[in-house]
C-alpha cells in the first residue's frame, strides 16, 4: 500500500508520562479489551494479535499489559523461536496454522510467520526464491483468515539504535536481566541495516487492506504500550457494539431458589443469606 516512510525514518515520541495518567489510561483500555474479549467469547469470535520488531523493542512488555486483564483460559501467548526439528520439514505456516485460535479465543504471537521474510532471508536459512515467494504465501495466508471471519491485528515494534543499546547495556548490568540477552542479539543487532531493508520491504509488500501493518515508535515504553492497546482496541472492535446483557432468566430463577435473590434486591448489601 506504500504508507509507510523508511523504517529508520520513523518519527520517535519523546518524554515520559505522568505515572497516574498512564495508569488511568492503562486500565481504561485494558478494561476496554476485556469487555471485547468477553464479547467474542459470546459469539465465537476470533483474533490474532502477531507482534515483531527489534530485539529490546518492549514486545514483552506490551504482551504483559495486553494479557494483564484478559480472561487467561481463553487467551494464548505463542513465544514463536527457531522452527523444531519436525517443523522444519513442513511448510513454514505449517506451526502456525497449528496455533490459530478456537472460537471466542485470542491468540497472540511474540513474533510470527514474518521470519521467513526476516531473520531466514537474511541468515541465509531459505534461498532468494523462498522468502519472494513468501510475500505473496503470507498475504494469502492472511486474506484467507480474514475471509473466514479471523480479526488479524499486526505490530511492529522499532526502536532506535541508540535506545537499543541503552536497553541491552541495562540487561547486561543487571544479573535478573541476564535471560534476556544472548549472542544470537548480538549477531542480529551488527545486521541492523539488513534488518532494516528487509522490514522496509516487509511494510511494502504485506501492508494489506485486510490485515494492515501498524508501526510502534519504541523509544518511549509507556507511549508504546498505551499505543499497541489503543490499536489492538480500535482494530479487534471495528463494527463492534459493546452492551451489557441481561441474566438468562432460569439464573436469576436459580440464584432465587437457592439464596431469595432477585435483581436489584443487593444494592445495599442485604440478601445475602439463604431463604427462611
Amino acid at each position: 500500500m506504500g504508507r509507510w516512510p523508511k523504517l529508520d525514518k520513523i518519527e520517535m515520541v519523546d518524554g515520559p508520562l505522568d505515572k497516574k495518567d498512564y495508569d488511568t489510561r492503562l486500565a481504561e483500555l485494558q478494561h476496554r479489551l476485556l469487555d471485547l474479549q468477553t464479547h467474542h467469547l459470546r459469539n465465537g469470535g476470533r483474533v490474532i494479535i502477531g507482534i515483531d520488531g527489534w530485539d529490546a523493542a518492549g514486545k514483552g512488555g506490551l504482551i504483559e499489559r495486553l494479557v494483564e486483564g484478559l480472561e487467561p483460559k481463553s487467551t494464548h501467548v505463542w513465544r514463536i523461536s527457531a522452527p523444531t526439528r519436525e517443523e522444519q520439514g513442513r511448510h513454514y505456516l505449517w506451526r502456525f496454522w497449528e496455533r490459530l485460535p478456537a472460537p471466542g479465543n485470542w491468540a497472540i504471537f511474540d513474533r510470527t510467520w514474518y521470519g521467513r521474510v526476516l531473520v531466514e532471508r537474511i541468515e541465509g536459512f531459505c534461498d532468494r526464491a523462498a522468502w519472494q515467494r513468501a510475500y505473496r504465501e503470507i498475504n494469502e495466508f492472511e486474506r484467507q483468515l480474514a475471509d473466514d471471519g479471523v480479526h488479524v491485528v499486526k505490530l511492529l515494534m522499532h526502536v532506535s539504535a541508540k535506545e537499543q543499546k541503552k536497553r541491552m547495556i541495562d540487561r547486561l548490568e543487571d544479573p535478573h536481566k541476564h535471560y534476556k540477552v544472548g549472542l544470537e542479539d548480538f549477531h542480529n543487532i551488527a545486521k541492523r541495516r539488513d534488518y532494516i531493508e528487509a522490514y522496509d520491504d516487509m511494510l511494502e509488500r504485506t501492508d494489506t487492506e485486510h490485515a494492515p501493518w501498524h508501526v510502534i515508535a519504541t523509544d518511549s515504553k509507556q507511549h508504546a504500550r498505551l499505543a499497541g492497546l489503543q490499536i489492538v482496541a480500535d482494530q479487534v472492535g471495528k463494527g463492534v457494539e459493546l452492551f451489557e446483557p441481561g441474566l438468562d432468566p432460569r439464573v436469576v430463577e436459580a440464584a432465587f431458589e437457592l439464596w431469595g435473590w432477585k435483581p436489584g434486591n443487593n444494592k445495599n448489601g442485604k440478601n445475602h443469606g439463604h431463604r427462611k
